[in-house]
């Protein structure tokens, strides 16, 4: 069954090739838990397949298969297909037979839930699925004031990017349009393909959707859920959060055992 995700699965690795400084952070996580770890919204493999070369069994698990398709090719050429075992299912409602010692949600999968129906489902799995002493680690960025005013017509450049398996260069521009009563984000990714002679030979645009989220909100939604939330981090360094920090990084577990059973 096909996706909204399926159209980034050519794309992605090249339009968030500068995204790195998380993979790091979750690879010492997963390490530090000692495995099995749990991925959820793998994508293309970009946290897991680091995780898996490290040496830890990482299962990856999205709802589109193409993204999935384009994992299980990058792992094959790789020391990390030992490790790395991919799942399709939605992160709302899945179950794998198994539980784990961590499980991740990196850069933003999260906001990918739209209601807090979605958030609770998910997070009533992840608990789940979680070994006893087992945590949940996840990322999302900050809503900022400015950001949530942006004018939805206008596009800004986000960054100049290369396409890391064949040198191409892409122009990445973003446009947002923001229901602040829902806290919905629709969001529009422009990627242009230059050409050696620096002339756009294409323009591709791809759109998604995300619900932001902020600090108290998701410390209740997480406590409500029957977590307890052990630390927040405001960047991947693990610096304490503030009032100045651009990302929240939550590190919670469940209150209380999880059912012998799955």
């Amino acid at each position: 069954m096909s996706t909204d995700f399926d159209a980034w699965a050519d794309v992605y690795d090249a339009v968030y090739s500068y995204v790195t400084a998380d993979v790091p952070f979750y690879v010492d996580e997963a390490v530090s838990s000692g495995g099995p770890v749990l991925e959820l919204g793998c994508g293309t493999g970009r946290v897991a397949m680091p995780i898996a070369e490290a040496g830890v069994e990482i299962v990856g698990l999205d709802s589109s298969p193409r993204m999935l398709d384009t994992a299980r090719r990058k792992a094959s050429q790789s020391p990390a297909a030992d490790s790395l075992s991919l799942a399709q299912a939605d992160m709302r409602a899945f179950c794998l037979n198994r539980r784990f010692s961590l499980v991740v949600i990196p850069f933003r999968g999260f906001l990918s839930l739209l209601t807090v129906e979605d958030q609770l489902n998910a997070l009533a799995c992840v608990k789940r699925h979680l070994a006893p002493g087992g945590r949940l680690i996840f990322n999302v960025f900050v809503p900022d004031l400015d950001m949530l005013a942006q004018p939805g017509d206008a596009a800004y450049h986000l960054r100049d990017v290369f396409d890391p398996k064949t040198g191409r260069r892409f122009v990445i521009w973003h446009q947002s349009s923001y229901d602040n009563h829902n806290q919905l984000i629709y969001a529009r990714i422009m990627i242009d393909e230059l050409d050696d002679a620096g002339a756009m030979s294409s323009r591709i645009y791809r759109d998604f959707q995300l619900r932001y989220a902020h600090r108290w909100e998701l410390h209740h939604l997480l406590t409500s859920a029957g977590f307890e939330v052990l630390d927040l981090y405001g960047s991947f360094d693990r610096a304490p959060f503030d009032e100045a920090s651009p990302e929240m990084i939550w590190t919670a577990r469940p209150t209380s055992r999880p059912p012998e059973a799955l």
